[in-house]
């Protein structure tokens, strides 16, 4: 007798798959492949508009994952007690950074100000920025 069930996800992106071949997603073991992985995500969150496919979006969100668990083994604490703010400003002191300096990163002083202030939230743009800028995941200042 034929079968007639069909699989329940849809097929996979050519684009998926060769992000798999080049990095593939399992648990990071060392501070290299961690590295590796946030310059991987970061280079895809780095895009214009955040384009990115069906595919490759699939995989970010993975990634991302797989980068927090790695952080979240080697220097454990509770993510519920810090917010966006809390760790931008932990982030800011543990490298030496001042609101001129953010404000680089972010490339706008005011905006810098604002958010250090509590007045403003980080867009997906300062994210992407802070992320490469202190090689964390983006998903810290969620």
């Amino acid at each position: 007798m034929k079968s007639t069930l069909r699989p329940s996800h849809s097929p996979v992106a050519d684009d998926y798959l060769q992000l798999i071949r080049m990095f593939p997603l399992r648990t990071l073991r060392s501070d290299a492949e961690h590295a590796e992985a946030i310059r991987i995500l970061t280079r895809l969150l780095a895009r214009p508009n955040g384009q990115m496919s069906d595919g490759e979006r699939d995989y970010a969100d993975v990634l991302g994952r797989l980068i927090d668990d790695f952080g979240d083994k080697k220097h454990p604490f509770s993510r519920e007690k810090f917010t966006p703010l809390e760790m931008l400003r932990f982030l800011m002191r543990e490298n030496g950074m001042n609101s001129e300096a953010l404000g680089k990163v972010l490339g706008n002083k005011t905006a810098a100000s604002l958010v250090l202030n509590g007045k403003r939230e980080l867009s997906k743009s300062h994210i992407r920025r802070l992320a490469a800028r202190f090689k964390v995941s983006p998903g810290v200042f969620f």
